[in-house]
């Protein structure tokens, strides 16, 4: 699927690119055959899914 050369690894490449991208619907399919959300989470090429990485009260900064 991926034209670049050499080929990006089928997984977190950093090189991958959007190959399309649907914004509206919060996810973008990279050149590798990832689709990463906007979510953070990823349904790589061969069916596993990565979760997405969720921020926890504790990580958040508090006004005062």
């Amino acid at each position: 699927m991926c034209a670049h050369q050499p080929l990006c690894s089928a997984t977190d490449s950093p090189a991958a690119h959007v190959v399309a991208a649907r914004p509206e619907q919060g996810w973008s399919l990279l050149c590798d055959g990832t689709v990463v959300f906007d979510d953070t989470g990823e349904l790589l090429p061969d069916g596993r899914v990565v979760q997405p990485r969720r921020v926890t009260a504790r990580g958040l900064a508090v006004a005062a």
